[in-house]
């Protein structure tokens, strides 16, 4: 069984950063797509970011410019590097892992909130 642990959220003032880290269980090679997501109360979860086996990388319009994906394979760690946050940033944010069309994992989820 594949674990994903997040980590590196938190409080943070409108304007702030924060850095997301997601820490893999086995090589982050294995998975062919890695995204990051987040859910506010009563809203759907959304996919901000994901970053393929090969680099590349695709935003949502909502983090486009103020949100970079990136991965460290040696580390089989994903990050979210967030800047200039909103309230509206405000969610439980989620690390996601693809092995296949069919497989994939999540883990727990990591709280952040941006104070205006």
């Amino acid at each position: 069984q594949v674990q994903l642990v997040e980590s590196g959220g938190g409080l943070v003032q409108a304007g702030g950063s924060l850095r997301l880290s997601c820490a893999a269980s086995r090589s982050i090679f294995s998975f062919f797509l890695m995204g990051w997501y987040r859910q506010a109360p009563g809203k759907q979860r959304e996919l901000l970011a994901h970053i393929t086996s090969g680099g590349s990388t695709n935003y949502a319009d909502s983090v486009k410019g103020r949100f970079t994906i990136s991965r460290d394979n040696a580390k089989n760690t994903v990050y979210l590097q967030m800047n200039s946050l909103k309230a509206e940033d405000t969610a439980v944010y989620y690390c996601n892992a693809k092995a296949t069309i069919r497989v994939d994992y999540w883990g727990q989820g990591t709280q952040v909130t941006v104070s205006s």
